[in-house]
């Protein structure tokens, strides 16, 4: 029972913080810029907004265009109830695996693709050729991470590094693998522009590109989790961080924000990238994430080596 209400606790901090997340990283940018832009709430009032529109659906949309929205954000709460926030073990001991993890990202995606040409529209094909060809180089790049993790930590399991342990090449080595991977995964420059409007350049956008309403809503939803759970990751493996015994509000506010500040100290990270360099053409996304791969074999060799 107490399981069941950490999980119900976790997936509603994550469907009520990951929107924030975005826009943070958007009001960096245009702060950087020197533009006034949208405030960092403003994720939360365009899935408001989407939310109590009404929904176009194409004349040639079968079953799977209906139900890639609730497939893509269940499988995304599934991966962040894998999670280990509030207690050392995954709420989901049995299936909290690096690799589960994988497998719940990939499942979306392979739906999301479906949907696209579901619809017969040549952007949404289109997009789904990129979105595969992109994920074709994302999953062994994320492989080698996570083999180099599971070297260092001794297993597969989420849990596993859940807490102190020494900052090595090896991990730091990883993490930067990972954060290219979530620049890929997260559909955000150079590999992905989330703000243009051209269509030739779409990738993640032209997916999505036939919904509306309700629906869209739920895979923007669904990318805002996504984001946050591969930001977690990311952090626990550079800045790992323990779950203290709370004996005093003190103790637990400093977790609290040591905890945030992590978060905080990638989504600049993340924004910094993103203004700093512009977007690759697709071919020149080999390279980028062949380099992510290169990384990952590194960390393994460190990892093996100890170091």
């Amino acid at each position: 029972m107490i399981k069941i209400m950490i999980i119900v606790l976790q997936l509603i901090l994550f469907i009520a913080a990951a929107p924030i997340l975005s826009g943070l990283i958007s009001k960096i940018k245009n702060n950087i810029r020197l533009r006034k832009g949208q405030g960092i709430l403003q994720p939360y009032y365009n899935l408001a907004k989407l939310f109590f529109k009404g929904e176009v659906v194409s004349e040639t949309a079968s079953w799977i265009f209906r139900v890639t929205p609730i497939v893509v954000l269940s499988s995304t709460l599934t991966a962040a109830a894998l999670i280990p926030v509030f207690i050392f073990s995954s709420p989901m001991r049995q299936a909290g695996d690096f690799l589960v993890l994988v497998f719940i990202f990939a499942l979306g995606r392979f739906f999301l693709a479906l949907s696209a040409l579901d619809t017969g529209s040549s952007f949404g094909g289109m997009g789904s050729s990129r979105e595969m060809f992109i994920s074709s180089l994302v999953e062994p790049a994320l492989c080698m991470v996570i083999l180099s993790v599971s070297l260092q930590f001794g297993s597969t399991d989420i849990s596993a590094f859940n807490g102190i342990h020494a900052i090595s090449v090896s991990s730091i080595v990883a993490a930067i693998a990972l954060f290219l991977i979530t620049i890929a995964e997260t559909s955000r420059m150079p590999v992905d522009n989330q703000e243009t409007h051209l269509e030739l350049t779409m990738v993640h956008e032209a997916m999505v590109l036939e919904y509306s309403g309700r629906s869209l809503a739920l895979i923007e939803m669904a990318a805002y989790i996504k984001q946050m759970i591969l930001f977690f990751l990311i952090a626990q493996i550079v800045f790992p961080i323990a779950l203290p015994v709370f004996s005093s509000l003190t103790q637990l506010a400093s977790w609290i924000l040591w905890y945030l500040t992590r978060i905080i100290i990638i989504a600049i990270s993340a924004a910094l990238v993103e203004i700093s360099v512009a977007k690759m053409r697709l071919f020149r996304v080999a390279d980028f994430l062949g380099f992510a791969f290169v990384l990952g074999i590194i960390a393994v060799i460190c990892a093996m080596l100890g170091v």
